[in-house]
């Protein structure tokens, strides 16, 4: 069963149908990715070097297509690392930025709701 995701933008939001399972599978790869920024932001505060950290690249297909793409290597912090959302179907492709932090807000927020 599918429910609809909101995901808040920079400026606007997306809902599409996400499902659960995909929900969780997102929320994977973004603890994934965090661990890679926590290795480098541990690295550069003890000043040691650290070799470049894999990319994250989800894609789910399903009602739509939805691919998150970050590159842990580029951003100073977590707080600071945006992501490349691309939402699509036959009729309509958005691609754009968000704020990493805001997504997984929206990501547990759907996960958590009854």
């Amino acid at each position: 069963m599918s429910d609809r995701i909101r995901i808040n933008l920079v400026e606007g939001s997306v809902a599409f149908c996400f499902s659960r399972d995909a929900a969780q599978s997102l929320r994977t790869a973004i603890d994934d990715l965090m661990e890679g920024m926590r290795a480098i932001a541990t690295a550069k505060a003890s000043g040691s070097q650290i070799s470049p950290q894999a990319v994250m690249e989800y894609q789910h297909v399903g009602e739509v297509f939805l691919e998150v793409f970050c590159n842990p290597n580029i951003w100073p912090n977590p707080y600071a690392a945006k992501v490349l959302l691309t939402v699509r179907d036959e009729s309509i492709r958005l691609t754009t930025e968000a704020e990493l932090s805001r997504l997984i807000e929206d990501l547990n927020a759907f996960i958590d709701a009854p």
